[in-house]
């Protein structure tokens, strides 16, 4: 019997398309356009206008705010919070891809259309890439970093079983020669980037966050290596040395960044790396940690670094350190990333300014800064469109109704009525 094909529900439209928006953001100036029109020929944006083409499909956006999509350059969509803990050790490399394909989805339909995918078993999300880039799965632009490269025993190295079943992560790699070799085998089998553990972690068992791990010849090594090789690195950096360590050696943005101190700021604008704060997170940790499996350590080590980091935050806010809008999605529910927004607001930022984190600042880490980030000609069209005005109200982040990724929609709260040719 055959079986008919897996259908994608995006649709693909015409090739001039108008879309008529309320209120455009123009993330560049920071400003909201009136009855904007954006112009799209296929995937690309051609245009931004105050009229539609003749015998363009029109799309009526005009009760909403359209935005470029956003991207989160930390997340983790082959993870749930679900599997947190002792629990995480009946998922399966098969079994994560498959999870990774739903939360895919529901993070394109919240209006990511870009993540960074840092660190995955088994290269699942090297297949849940190409998978979307395919067209079997509905997600969004993924850069992805396979296994995360780390030392014996550190955050990347599952610390949950007994010595007598001899386990190490795939990642597992000590000694600047054999980090060296392990970038080359990561970017083997598909790495767009290397995601290293620089220190200690929250949600890993028998370690302390401030603990370095890697040391500043790793770091080197493995910062030269993937340069060389084309590739950024991501460090996972909470501690204080491992975060000045981690720039000295050239990695392209810190993760986490919780215990940075006025000379890591000052390191990190010297250097032009980003600071990735995952400031959201631990508000859900505390309020439901122990209800999906997380460890008893992780709660509490999340109690005494997530005060701090968030002061961390302000400061290297208003000292004017770069920064890019980085989540840790999938220690929390996928689809909620938005809610970010609200915490860097309360933080210090303008909602304008947490915006530009996750579209150009996001775009200028990822190193598409020249076709994504923005609504501007020949950038992709990626476009999204909320309820309200996030320049006054961040929440409305959370209420997107239109969802369009290289010219297909993928959602449309409004589909039954607002397509017109005009």
């Amino acid at each position: 019997m055959r079986l008919a094909p897996f259908v994608i529900l995006a649709h693909t439209l015409s090739a001039a398309t108008a879309i008529q928006c309320g209120h455009l953001l123009d993330v560049r100036k920071g400003e909201l356009i009136p009855n904007a029109v954006i112009i799209i020929d296929g995937s690309t944006i051609t245009s931004v206008s105050k009229s539609v083409p003749a015998g363009a499909t029109r799309i009526d956006l005009s009760q909403l705010t359209c935005l470029p999509g956003l991207m989160d350059v930390h997340d983790h969509l082959t993870g749930d919070p679900k599997d947190s803990g002792y629990q995480g050790l009946g998922i399966s490399v098969p079994r994560s891809a498959i999870t990774g394909a739903k939360n895919a989805r529901i993070t394109l339909r919240a209006g990511f259309t870009t993540v960074r995918n840092v660190g995955a078993a088994g290269y699942s999300d090297v297949a849940l890439r190409d998978g979307i880039n395919e067209g079997d799965v509905e997600g969004p632009r993924m850069f992805v970093s396979g296994p995360p490269l780390g030392i014996t025993g550190g955050h990347c190295d599952n610390n949950l079983l007994a010595p007598e079943f001899n386990f190490k992560e795939s990642g597992v790699a000590d000694g600047p020669w054999a980090a060296r070799a392990k970038v080359r085998e990561v970017i083997k089998y598909g790495a767009d980037l290397i995601k290293i553990c620089a220190s200690g972690g929250v949600l890993s068992k028998g370690d302390t966050p401030g603990a370095p791990q890697y040391s500043l010849e790793e770091m080197t090594a493995i910062a030269e290596e993937a340069h060389k090789l084309g590739r950024k690195v991501a460090a996972h950096a909470h501690g204080t040395q491992s975060i000045k360590d981690a720039i000295r050696a050239g990695i392209d943005s810190i993760e986490h960044a919780s215990l940075i101190d006025d000379e890591g700021i000052a390191l990190a604008k010297q250097h032009g790396a980003y600071l990735v704060f995952d400031i959201y997170n631990d508000d859900y940790i505390l309020a439901e940690g122990a209800k999906v499996g997380m460890l008893p350590e992780s709660i509490e080590k999340e109690r005494q670094i997530g005060k701090t980091q968030r002061a961390n935050f302000r400061k290297a806010y208003l000292a004017g350190a770069k920064m890019a809008f980085g989540t840790d999605g999938g220690v929390y529910p996928h689809g909620d990333n938005w809610k970010q927004f609200a915490t860097m607001v309360e933080f210090g930022m303008k909602p304008v300014e947490a915006i530009q984190s996750a579209t150009i600042s996001a775009a200028a880490l990822i190193g598409i800064d020249k076709k994504a980030g923005a609504i501007e000609p020949a950038h992709f069209a990626d476009v999204i469109a909320v309820e309200g005005n996030p320049l006054s109200a961040i929440d409305a982040m959370g209420k997107v109704k239109f969802v369009m990724k290289e010219g297909k929609v993928y959602r449309n709260d409004f589909a039954e009525t607002d397509h017109h040719r005009n």
